[in-house]
């Protein structure tokens, strides 16, 4: 092993040690009950919750599918997804947070989005809990997958080893220490590396920009690429069997730009409907201490948002001028990140830009595989299979759920050459269509019923399957993200299933205006204050 591949495997190396003694430290808080386990006893402080909600939202597809996206296609189709992404977050924080905190420690102390949905409409016979709990294991093994396809492709890319044998050493890494520490060691270590990621994501813009002429050469040379530094056109790669072609002088070829029109754009910025229906967002407000110390995090968090979606777009673009053919698919463009970092700094810093990486991939899945186990342990095992169960019962069987969902997700990732933007765009719409629209009908309209909400999450669900194999392969106006139709699908089902059905019970609507009164009662003292 050469000095330099040392430096970095010693700066990677800490960083892993330093993951694993989190776990370890908070091992003996997280076994003390299901509640500490899954949602930390609802003692997470308003800084903590903002960084480790947005560490664990934005995954390996940070700072390798969204640099990768720029890279391939050019400004557009980023930039829409990131603004997309930055109003949602804005408003999930400024709508949903508040609110959600305030309801679900009131129907029931719940701990998870099943039970809560469950509590919300009183039912006796669980059939909204199980569904919710079977989406989100579905969804997130998915998720979950996408993140050991970006840990497998980091090492590889970084020492040459096989991509199998990286992937699944990340696996277990992850695996190992959210099943001993649970959410107060990933809340911990999120917050962590989110400083590390938004760090790794400037430290390497800050060495390409100079490296390849400052702003305007990167500028100049992009602009030669039809389409490429349009908010309205998209570069359209010249490809053969999926490699994209290069002249005689070994530049990569493009072709006409093609038109990136309204429909386009509202399709892309649909990305931030996403955010109303992520469990493991969600889960963060639900964890909080104090529902008034949601404002502080509500700017924390949208800020990180802002600046590391737009140091990531960046690095895509100013990637193509340094280093125009060097990555010829579209699975090969998510390296950009890893090229960059590896070629413009020194290698023990770069190790440590490395691990921003990791941090991102690590912070993610850990939430993935927490909140699918907690859909399966507490909502199907303790909900319906076995009611009587002890907390520690539930606490084994949380550890044996997460070990079959993590070889699932292992066996997802073993095609090294998935693109891990298109993985965690089926993923997001998936949670998104399913819970976004019941969640804010639940949190906001008392009409709403048990009826009502099963539809919807039936609907938005089914939809994405259907609309993503069926019907946006046919292109033209169909050619949508598939969250925009399935959203609003779900939102009609939603509203037109209560209309047609029985008015909820008086007790539904009374607790409805209780949580209702008590968050505004929260908004107006932190104001005050």
């Amino acid at each position: 092993m050469t000095n330099e591949k040392l430096q970095l495997l010693i700066a990677m190396g800490s960083y892993v040690a330093l993951i694993l003694l989190i776990g370890l430290y908070y091992a003996k808080r997280a076994n003390a009950s299901s509640k500490n386990f899954f949602i930390g006893g609802r003692a997470i402080g308003p800084w903590v919750t903002a960084f480790s909600a947005e560490a664990s939202d934005m995954s390996g597809w940070l700072l390798m599918g969204l640099p990768g996206v720029a890279y391939w296609l050019g400004l557009a189709d980023a930039i829409w997804t990131a603004i997309g992404l930055a109003i949602g977050t804005y408003l999930n924080w400024l709508l949903v947070a508040r609110r959600l905190r305030t309801y679900s420690a009131l129907a029931g102390d719940a701990i998870t989005i099943p039970d809560f949905l469950s509590n919300r409409f009183k039912e006796k016979n669980k059939i909204i809990m199980t569904t919710a709990a079977l989406f989100i294991l579905i969804f997130f093994t998915v998720y979950t997958a996408s993140c050991f396809v970006a840990v497998g492709k980091l090492f590889s890319a970084m020492f040459g080893l096989r991509y199998l044998y990286m992937m699944l050493a990340g696996a277990g890494l992850v695996l190992f220490y959210v099943a001993i520490g649970g959410f107060l060691a990933e809340s911990a270590s999120d917050f962590m590396q989110a400083m590390v990621m938004i760090f790794a994501l400037f430290a390497v813009l800050a060495a390409a920009v100079p490296a390849a002429g400052g702003l305007d050469q990167v500028a100049e040379n992009i602009r030669g690429i039809p389409g490429f530094f349009h908010f309205f056109g998209i570069a359209k790669p010249l490809v053969l069997d999926g490699v994209q072609q290069v002249d005689g002088a070994g530049r990569p070829l493009f072709g006409q730009a093609n038109p990136y029109g309204l429909l386009t754009i509202l399709s892309t910025l649909s990305w931030g409907l996403g955010y109303f229906g992520m469990p493991h967002v969600l889960t963060r407000f639900m964890a909080i201490r104090r529902p008034n110390e949601l404002d502080q995090s509500r700017k924390i968090g949208t800020t990180w948002c802002v600046l590391s979606l737009s140091a990531a777009t960046a690095i895509g673009l100013t990637g193509r001028a340094l280093a125009p053919a060097a990555f010829l698919t579209q699975s090969a463009a998510e390296n950009i990140f890893i090229e960059l970092s590896g070629k413009l700094l020194p290698p023990l810093f770069a190790g440590i830009v490395m691990a921003g990486i990791l941090a991102a991939t690590i912070s993610s899945s850990d939430s993935y595989l927490l909140i699918a186990t907690s859909a399966f342990a507490k909502n199907i095992f303790q909900g319906l299979l076995k009611k009587e169960a002890s907390d520690q019962e539930v606490l084994k069987i949380s550890r044996c759920i997460m070990l079959a969902i993590a070889l699932v997700a292992v066996l997802i990732a073993l095609d090294e050459h998935s693109v891990i933007f298109n993985v965690v765009s089926f993923a997001w719409a998936g949670f998104g269509a399913t819970f976004g629209p019941v969640m804010l009908f639940s949190l906001f309209w008392k009409r709403t019923t048990r009826s009502g909400a099963l539809a919807g999450m039936f609907c938005g669900g089914t939809m994405v399957f259907f609309w993503k194999l069926l019907i946006r392969p046919a292109g033209g106006v169909w050619g949508v993200y598939e969250l925009l139709p399935a959203f609003l699908l779900s939102s009609a089902a939603i509203a037109g299933v209560s209309l047609l059905s029985r008015k909820p019970a008086e007790e539904i609507v009374s607790e409805f205006s209780r949580a209702a009164s008590k968050s505004a009662a929260s908004t107006d003292g932190c104001e005050a204050a």
